[in-house]
């Protein structure tokens, strides 16, 4: 009886292993520059976190705004579309994230309840890179779109 417990505890802590190693999404990204189209006026995200944290994921951005100045943006949620409250951006404060597949999802960024940034992450298949594309809202009000890719770390 005994046996058959701690096997039955084993696979479950493989299979919990598993699923967690099998999100794409987590771990630290670099900003790979050279292969990136990072629009005029634009910051840079140069690293992105996505860890979890309880039953949800914290994705950390730390980066360089437009005038060069350092900032840490931190967003706590779920990837089921909703909008959660993002700190430390000043052109975003809140943000939701809505997972397509395993490997997609789509971001919406809103300030003051209108949207400013719209974009698609997607992780290469062998999960070394990810690209990130679409549009940003601008210090002045412009669309500006961008697409950087990001080396897992």
């Amino acid at each position: 009886m005994k046996a058959k417990f701690i096997l039955s505890g084993t696979v479950l802590c493989l299979l919990a292993a598993a699923c967690f190693a099998a999100d794409a999404f987590t771990g630290t990204w670099k900003l790979n520059e050279a292969k990136s189209k990072l629009g005029a006026g634009l910051g840079k995200n140069s690293t992105v976190t996505y860890e979890m944290a309880g039953d949800s994921v914290k994705v950390t951005i730390e980066g360089t705004t437009a005038e060069g100045k350092s900032f840490t943006d931190a967003w706590t949620g779920k990837f089921d579309g909703k909008d959660y409250p993002v700190t430390g951006n000043s052109t975003t404060d809140s943000r939701s994230y809505t997972k397509i597949n395993d490997h997609t999802l789509e971001v919406t960024g809103k300030k003051d309840g209108k949207v400013t940034i719209t974009v698609r992450i997607v992780v290469a298949a062998d999960g070394k890179s990810r690209t990130v594309s679409g549009s940003l809202t601008d210090a002045s009000g412009k669309k500006v779109t961008m697409t950087a890719v990001y080396d897992k770390q």
